[in-house]
């Protein structure tokens, strides 16, 4: 089980508002008591923020607000010893304009780091049209010009250009950074955005029966065996992780063949909806597509780019996708507190490994109250959409904000209903969602999961076997069912009814021989 810590969000142990790795240290007893295998760390780089530190200025060093390459390293081997294996965040498509790189290909049009880039020149007369119509991922326009009237790619914000990944140097750089990681004990790499690397060189235009032109194209995979031989060449597991969004379930496991990536993110599952049938096709589709190429599954529900689940299931769309948004939409947090402790049960019970973002086991929701003039998500100016939501800190003790996450104003406001969700209150109640997700993950490490196959139970109830002597059942109906036949219940994610499994609710049986 891994556990995504957003850096500025978990704990700030230097009082200035923002989080940092001394928190992260000082907290670190949270994790090894939830019972996490590793944590993933979103980027903690120089960085000028344009984009909440996926704007990276050097792959080698700390960002100062969140302390040093010392502090980093330490904490490094405090998870080692505690248990913990390390996973940090590598962007590869494009770096910041703050990096020596892009500022050395803006100085000197003959700069060799020039061609680290896609400057082109514009259409038009004057050359002042961009040279293709290409919509970037945050929406908005994705070329911009420079003083010298030529023009540079960012399939993001301008302040992020992107890698020409053609150019060896770009790729000799990158397995480089990939090594000084793994030297310094790292267990895994997260790579962000991870199929959209390479750019046609013609440029073409997106059109609907033409080849992308920068998703997914096949000269990647060739990058990503360069790094599974990086990772390979050092001892023990070194593992790789794409994020890869993408709707063709074949061309997303070509990511996971043996020579290339160890597991990749499923966002299939994370933006489906709470019902039993597309679940159901959901996990099918997952497990099929890995077992092809024999990868493990993962299965995640929330993160730092998407709206937390627990508000999505308390709404009456309860898919997510960045072109269905659904900010301020009526939401029933009780309704979508229970579905996301059922979810739970789910998720940490199907084959594979299971991705906890921070604050999920707290149960926290979307801050859809953030005035808009404290929005930091770039996406907010081109889609009308902020992520920021999802990045609130985290809430750890008493009973009014800052909840002990610092001793000053907290860089994005906190809930006041979150008093009831702090970790502090939440311990030792065995009804909270923390005590629950310690309780399954503590469970999940004694059961020995077997071979996965559905149990029958009707269409509106999930439930399937993990061997002969363990069954998860999510009942998805309005109405409660009868549990099938028995030894005992392991763990429920809410109150049963009798022998009755109540709506939105899951339960772990031992099965009867």
């Amino acid at each position: 089980m891994i556990y995504q810590v957003y850096p500025r969000s978990y704990a700030d142990a230097n009082g200035d508002g923002v989080g940092d790795i001394a928190g992260i240290r000082a907290q670190l007893g949270h994790l090894r008591d939830l019972g996490v295998d590793a944590i993933w760390m979103s980027p903690w780089y120089p960085s000028p923020m344009a984009d909440a530190g996926y704007d990276v200025a050097d792959f080698r060093d700390i960002d100062p607000a969140f302390g040093t390459l010392t502090e980093a390293e330490a904490l490094i081997e405090e998870a080692h010893a505690a248990g913990i294996r390390m996973i940090v965040d590598i962007v590869p498509n494009h770096i910041s304009s703050e990096h020596p790189w892009f500022k050395a290909a803006l100085a000197d049009e003959k700069a060799k780091e020039r061609d680290y880039f896609w400057f082109r020149p514009g259409r038009g007369e004057n050359g002042d049209e961009m040279p293709t119509d290409w919509r970037g991922e945050f929406g908005g326009t994705t070329w911009t010009r420079t003083g010298d009237g030529s023009w540079y790619l960012h399939l993001f914000t301008p302040e992020q250009p992107d890698l020409n990944w053609d150019h060896p140097d770009v790729r000799a750089e990158f397995e480089s950074i990939l090594r000084f990681w793994f030297d310094r004990g790292v267990d895994g790499i997260r790579i962000d955005s991870a199929a959209l690397l390479l750019k046609d060189p013609q440029l073409p235009e997106v059109l609907e029966d033409n080849p992308h032109p920068f998703h997914d194209l096949d000269g990647v995979h060739e990058v990503y065996r360069a790094w599974r031989r990086v990772a390979d060449s050092y001892g023990g597991n070194r593992a790789l992780i794409g994020e890869v969004w993408m709707p063709e379930v074949e061309r997303f496991a070509n990511y996971l063949r043996p020579d290339e990536l160890h597991a990749a993110f499923n966002f299939d599952f994370l933006g489906c909806a709470w019902d039993p049938r597309l679940m159901r096709e959901c996990v099918d589709r997952t497990l099929d597509a890995h077992k092809a190429v024999g990868a493990p599954a993962t299965w995640v529900l929330s993160n730092h780019d998407v709206t937390r689940h627990v508000t999505r299931y308390g709404r009456e769309d309860t898919t997510f996708s960045f072109d269905n948004n659904l900010d301020g939409t009526p939401v029933d947090l009780e309704l979508g507190t229970r579905r996301a402790r059922a979810a739970a049960l789910l998720s940490l019970s199907l084959p594979g490994a299971t991705y906890i973002y921070q604050g999920e086991e707290l149960g926290l929701w979307e801050n859809e109250n953030i005035p808009p003039e404290q929005f930091q998500d770039p996406m907010w100016g081109r889609r009308g959409h902020s992520r920021d939501g999802c990045r609130v800190p985290l809430p750890w003790t008493g009973d009014e904000a800052p909840f002990g996450f610092t001793t000053a104003t907290p860089w994005l406001p906190q809930p006041a209903e979150w008093k009831d969700r702090t970790v502090q209150a939440q311990t030792g109640d065995p009804n909270s969602m923390l005590e629950l997700y310690r309780s399954a993950i503590a469970l999940r490490r004694t059961e020995s999961f077997a071979d996965f196959s559905w149990l029958e139970l009707g269409r509106d109830v999930l439930a399937f076997c993990r061997g002969q002597d363990f069954a998860c059942v999510v009942n998805m109906s309005g109405a409660p069912i009868a549990l099938p036949a028995n030894q005992s219940v392991l763990l429920a994610s809410g109150p049963l009814d009798g022998d009755r499994l109540p709506p939105d609710t899951a339960v772990w049986l031992r099965m009867t021989s």
